[in-house]
């Protein structure tokens, strides 16, 4: 782990279109980037940076295409968003920093981290939750980026990560869907390509009964990594975490308490 290599403060007044700070805390001992997942907004997160102790800031992250930059366009590949968060996080590094990704954030998380480490920023430990590893790759008949409107609601709906009263609000539902058909793109045109692996420890988080990672995809993110890895499972499926926040934030606080 190094200092803050950019040699300037991080950006505490709120101004960074990627960066939400909802809980400050000055005295924290160690910062935790959460990454939503595809569809998902920074404020997914906000009961989670509630919920971590008072040793470990949140910092959540909103890509463009919706909420306040719903009128920037969307990136529609992994390793674009990676690119592109960089340079906003590395200020942040001035104290441990550990990264939390769901679903596709799991996937920026590891890009991001190899980008950090090739700079010379060691994350403290990357938390991949509703995941399977980068190398584990699922062909879809149909991709659902591919798919009409209704098939991507459909899709929406299986999953029951999506609060059900957007689906009441076909206006409003309509208006999501280019950030969603991008999120989608971006997770099922991911491959991963072979190259150094991680020197931050992983740890591994899943719902026991997720359709989009079983626990044996799961576990293979140990071979991504030249540190620790560690796999928990709790009850639920690929939004477990909806339900399960807090116990979730207090697992990884301890996590980061022992790390630290």
């Amino acid at each position: 782990m190094t200092a803050n290599i950019t040699g300037t403060s991080p950006n505490i007044t709120g101004t960074s279109p990627w960066i939400r700070r909802y809980h400050p805390a000055a005295n924290a001992r160690a910062r935790l980037l959460c990454l939503p997942h595809a569809g998902g907004s920074a404020s997914f997160y906000l009961p989670f940076s509630r919920s971590l102790g008072p040793d470990v800031e949140a910092l959540t992250v909103q890509y463009p295409g919706r909420q306040d930059r719903r009128d920037e366009p969307c990136v529609d590949s992994i390793t674009g968003l990676a690119d592109a968060l960089v340079g906003e996080v590395l200020p942040w590094a001035d104290r441990p920093l550990a990264i939390f990704g769901h679903s596709m954030g799991a996937m920026i998380a590891f890009e991001l981290a190899l980008r950090l480490e090739q700079r010379g920023t060691r994350p403290l430990v990357v938390f991949a939750s509703g995941r399977r590893a980068p190398s584990r790759l699922r062909e879809n008949a149909v991709p659902v980026h591919l798919r009409d409107e209704e098939g991507m609601i459909a899709e929406l709906r299986s999953l029951s990560g999506t609060d059900a009263r957007i689906f009441e609000h076909k206006e409003l539902l309509r208006m999501a869907l280019p950030a969603i058909r991008s999120d989608y793109k971006a997770a099922e045109t991911y491959r991963y390509v072979a190259g150094p692996r991680l020197a931050a420890p992983v740890h591994a988080h899943v719902g026991t009964d997720d359709p989009k990672a079983t626990l044996d995809e799961v576990r293979s993110w140990a071979e991504h990594t030249d540190g620790d890895f560690d796999m928990h499972t709790h009850p639920g499926g690929h939004f477990y975490l909806t339900d399960q926040m807090p116990s979730v934030a207090a697992a990884v606080s301890r996590q980061i308490a022992k790390l630290l």
